[in-house]
């Protein structure tokens, strides 16, 4: 079977891999879509992130979706032809925060396309992958390319899990990249009163609008879009900070009102943060990393009809026209959510 692999920075190849067969409780998969998310494009432009690199070539790959090919022992929830998402969580579930219900924190997980272990947790671009069963969520109703969507909107989902009740609140949310607006259709599926998105692309916000913010601020046309509320000790409940830059986060911080949650979703490396803004605002900053139990909600929201995710999938690219998908990707001038289709 053909995988995409990276070697180091801008050497991507499509490489022949071995194919398994399923064992007890696992499942086999003809993939269908994969997304390419930012760190995707991390390890192909810069070999990783931080302190993360490549010491080796490694599958890439963890938003996907394919049909079920074959099944192993035991497993009787699924069948052959199924249209599945797959969750690339998978926590070891004995240790100390899985037991606790914190999966996504769990000391042995294995979430594919990692270069944090070594040696690297393979990825899921590849034509066959073998999966646990209990990874799989039947997405029956969507397609394909809907069904890859499911990991990037349980990121979103996960952040307002953490933010709390937002049932009437006012939300900002800055940086309108995928996680961005989906967290934009997160917020307003939880009952957001009044949703503003600031981002410093003119089509990034045109996204934002779609998927129904009710305003939007360019910062590059304006840089002081946001000043006006900080006035009166600042104006939003909520901010999920999406762009990982730090004046995109002390704006938002300076616009929150007295006992706001800065909700930090954006990875962009540390930064400086207004702390005397945060003490004397009484400011929750909450983190939010990953998700688990979220997948299968993404799932269900999509196949309701409660969530829509189309309008983010803007290219759709077969795998042998890999090189070009990632080049797209990395011009969020052209591309919102680029995938690649493997079928």
């Amino acid at each position: 079977m053909k995988a995409l692999v990276i070697h180091a920075p801008k050497d991507l190849r499509i490489d022949e891999a071995t194919v398994e067969a399923p064992g007890p409780g696992e499942v086999e998969i003809r993939l269908a879509s994969g997304g390419i998310c930012g760190s995707d494009l991390h390890y192909y432009a810069h070999g990783g992130f931080g302190t993360v690199r490549l010491k080796e070539p490694m599958i890439l790959g963890h938003e996907v979706s394919g049909h079920i090919a074959s099944l192993g022992e035991g497993v009787s929830h699924l069948a052959i032809g199924d249209l599945v998402a797959i969750s690339p969580s998978r926590p070891c579930g004995a240790c100390e925060y899985c037991l606790k219900g914190m999966q996504n924190h769990c000391f042995n997980m294995r979430f594919y396309g990692s270069a944090m272990p070594f040696p690297h947790i393979q990825g899921a671009f590849r034509e066959r992958l073998i999966a646990k069963a209990e990874q799989c969520v039947k997405a029956h109703g969507l397609s394909a390319g809907e069904a890859a969507m499911a990991e990037p909107l349980s990121v979103t989902l996960h952040a307002t899990r953490r933010a709390g009740e937002l049932l009437g609140k006012r939300v900002l949310v800055t940086g309108c990249g995928p996680i961005g607006t989906l967290s934009i259709l997160a917020a307003r599926r939880a009952g957001a009163g009044e949703i503003v998105a600031a981002d410093l692309s003119e089509r990034a916000l045109g996204f934002a609008r779609t998927v129904g913010a009710d305003r939007t601020i360019n910062l590059s046309e304006n840089p002081d879009g946001l000043a006006p509320f900080s006035q009166n000790k600042g104006y939003f409940d909520i901010l999920y900070e999406c762009s990982g830059a730090q004046p995109a986060l002390v704006s938002g911080i300076h616009a929150l009102r007295p006992r706001g949650i800065i909700m930090q979703l954006g990875l962009g490396g540390d930064m400086t943060l207004p702390m005397m803004a945060i003490t004397a605002k009484e400011l929750d900053l909450r983190g939010s990393f990953r998700f688990h139990e979220e997948f299968a909600t993404a799932v269900q929201l999509m196949q309701g009809g409660l969530i829509d995710v189309k309008p983010l999938i803007t290219h759709t690219l077969p795998l042998s026209d890999a090189l070009k998908a990632f080049e797209i990707a990395s011009d969020k001038g052209q591309s919102m959510k680029t995938q690649i289709a493997f079928r």
